[in-house]
């Protein structure tokens, strides 16, 4: 196993493509073949030796904490939304200075640990980004076209898009799959509070720093009812 990695959960959506089930509960602790979401990345986080967690609040964020409450996870409250790279930014105090891992918690996992993937093909003598990916064709609850296209040599670059369609412009593109290992530098220099994390992958990808690993395992995002249902069809497997 490489270095010991910070872990970043990012907790604070909304959930809105939830639809009725996140009326009176926030999305990561929808259960998923009978385990919540969010305790269940942090089993990876566990599993990968991650320290320190943080997980990120907003929407229903009192459920958040008496969840959490005695799990040695340290909560990055939002008062307001500050997307993946605002609320990253805002979390660095607790999570340090170098890189960190993030990991989305509406996703479920087969076949391994994503973290411990990442862990194992991180480069810092050459990487300030490596994303885990999948090919678009066939991947379950994606909607939506491909994010990246992947060289042979590691690096990532964005998939081109039609102008009026929206469309993938090339074959073979790659989907971000809601983990990664990132330099948190960038996050320093912006002076933003709100914004995303595509602005330092961008930044990172002009730099020849921005790197794809591709995902062996099952995967399946649960944004959705469908996504839900799709999901414990995988685990049932």
């Amino acid at each position: 196993m490489a270095d010991r990695f910070p872990l970043m959960v990012f907790a604070a959506g909304l959930g809105t493509r939830m639809r009725h089930l996140t009326q009176v509960r926030p999305k990561p602790l929808i259960p998923v073949a009978g385990v919540p979401m969010l305790d269940r990345a942090l089993a990876f986080g566990r599993a990968a030796r991650c320290r320190p967690v943080v997980v990120n609040t907003h929407y229903l964020s009192e459920q958040m904490v008496t969840h959490l409450m005695g799990r040695r996870v340290k909560i990055s409250h939002e008062k307001e939304l500050l997307e993946t790279g605002g609320g990253l930014k805002q979390a660095l105090p607790m999570l340090g200075h170098g890189a960190v891992m993030t990991l989305n918690p509406d996703v479920i996992w087969t076949g391994g640990n994503p973290l411990k993937a990442l862990s194992r093909a991180w480069d810092p003598l050459k990487m300030g980004a490596l994303l885990l990916l999948a090919p678009r064709s066939g991947l379950p609850g994606r909607k939506g076209g491909s994010d990246f296209t992947l060289g042979p040599d590691g690096r990532i670059q964005r998939m081109p898009k039609d102008s009026e369609t929206g469309e993938d412009m090339m074959p073979g593109g790659m989907v971000y799959l809601g983990a990664q290992i990132l330099r948190t530098d960038w996050l320093f220099r912006t002076p933003e509070r709100v914004f995303s994390l595509n602005l330092a992958w961008d930044d990172m990808i002009r730099n020849d720093r921005a790197y794809g690993l591709i995902w062996g395992g099952g995967w399946c995002d649960v944004g959705s009812p469908e996504g839900l249902a799709e999901a414990e069809a995988l685990l049932a497997k």
